[in-house]
């Protein structure tokens, strides 16, 4: 009886130093964008090997528009965006009266993939694009052939991030000239991993998503070559491309947004996202994305410990920002 009892004795410390440990453990709440996920992920796994258990880094993937929701809403700490804050997102934040730190972190290709089974359409233009990505396609453009009479007669299956994603913003208004103009019988996903599969299983399929899910999966996907017109060269996504500005329009910058009070009050906040800023060149090579240039992160640290708040980008996506732009604007 007497060892029944110790038994239970300490089992009942184990449980409470246990609940004791979990409850000394901090928790950094970071959603948003599937692009920039891996990036943060990847950070995340890191900086908590570091911190040897101590705090919890979770990152969720609601695309960039449903990480703002949460994020004006005071949810979220970090938020990953793929495209700037938009001005609608500004006045929510005002509203609830949470301000943010806008940080670079690399720059995306955002890829247009195929089937490696596809032969026809390895390079396209953005005229072509449009065709089959605007509102009156819907119900009319069908088949390959009426994107091109040389192309085949099949049928053309689009794949695509889901109204929520920044990458859904960034695509349309690129090819549209409008953000979240398109035609929405397409499969759309807010999982990039789910777009991958569709496009790797069906032969007359066309996606679109960030660079490092195409690098990922490049056995089972053909990157697309674009063309601005018909006169333009054919460039695909690569770091090479991304860094000497080819590969446009389809080169961007990537975020994170840090609640500027999570920041300023938090320790546990600003050790990561210190950490961030310094780690992120080795680790966003890893993830197959192309990092900034090291004066970008020594600027963004710059920002971040004097705590600027506010957006460069004025409330609105911009195409073709090249890397010496966004330089440029970060040292302002």
């Amino acid at each position: 009886m007497k060892l029944k009892n110790s038994l239970i004795a300490l089992t009942a410390a184990a449980a409470l130093a246990g609940c004791a440990e979990r409850a000394e453990r901090v928790l950094i709440s970071i959603d948003g964008s599937s692009t920039v996920y891996p990036v943060t992920e990847a950070v995340a796994e890191e900086f908590m090997d570091t911190r040897r258990g101590q705090v919890q880094v979770t990152v969720g993937v609601s695309g960039t528009g449903g990480g703002f929701k949460k994020f004006c809403r005071g949810e979220t700490a970090i938020s990953n965006a793929s495209r700037p804050i938009l001005e609608e997102e500004i006045a929510a934040c005002k509203a609830a009266g949470v301000e943010y730190i806008e940080l670079p972190v690399a720059f995306d290709a955002l890829t247009v993939v195929i089937h490696p089974d596809n032969t026809w359409a390895e390079e396209l233009t953005v005229a072509q694009l449009r065709t089959m990505w605007e509102p009156d396609a819907q119900g009319r453009i069908n088949n390959w052939n009426q994107i091109d009479p040389s192309f085949p007669d099949a049928p053309l299956n689009l794949f695509g991030a889901g109204a929520d994603s920044g990458t859904f913003d960034y695509f349309t208004e690129a090819v549209m000239g409008k953000a979240k103009s398109s035609r929405g019988d397409f499969t759309a996903s807010e999982d990039d991993n789910v777009l991958v599969t569709g496009v790797a299983q069906d032969r007359n399929a066309l996606g679109f998503f960030g660079y490092a899910y195409y690098e990922e999966n490049a056995s089972r996907l053909k990157a697309v070559r674009i063309k601005l017109d018909d006169d333009a060269p054919a460039v695909g996504p690569s770091m090479q491309t991304v860094m000497d500005g080819t590969y446009q329009p389809f080169s961007r910058p990537i975020f994170i947004y840090v609640n500027a009070k999570a920041a300023a009050e938090r320790p546990e906040v600003r050790e990561f996202v210190e950490f961030y800023l310094t780690e992120a060149i080795d680790l966003i090579k890893e993830v197959k994305y192309i990092p900034l240039p090291p004066r970008a992160y020594e600027l963004a640290r710059e920002k971040f410990r004097a705590g600027k708040v506010g957006t460069v980008f004025e409330g609105h996506s911009e195409i073709g920002v090249r890397i010496e732009d966004l330089l440029q604007r970060e040292a302002r």
